[in-house]
């Protein structure tokens, strides 16, 4: 996605806003909700019908990703599995040895 998509979601987002406040104002401020949305109309037309990039994309520089920390990555994925795993049992532990008391009989 390019930044004509974020523009255009951006410039429809403050336009429902402002039909939004205008419809709640009285008099010719009411009406100017439909220049407003004529406005954004014409302004997204715009941005769609004359795009600025070129119909040819540009060639695509290949990546290479590389995980320089990646011993860190596993150290720290053990200690959040034996962290986890810790909680768990500790968390089943008090649960099931909770004592419970008997109700005195009348």
């Amino acid at each position: 996605m390019g930044a004509g998509v974020f523009i255009l979601a951006l410039l429809w987002a403050l336009v429902l806003l402002l039909c939004v406040l205008l419809a709640r104002a009285s008099g010719l401020a009411r009406l100017s909700v439909i220049f407003v949305f004529l406005a954004a109309v014409i302004i997204t037309s715009v941005l769609l019908f004359f795009p600025r990039t070129t119909e040819v994309p540009a060639p695509e520089v290949e990546f290479k990703i590389m995980d320089k920390f990646f011993t860190g990555h596993y150290v720290l994925l053990i200690f959040l599995s034996v962290f986890f795993l810790i909680s768990l049992f500790l968390v089943i532990i008090n649960h099931t040895l909770e004592p419970i008391y008997a109700k005195p009989l009348q």
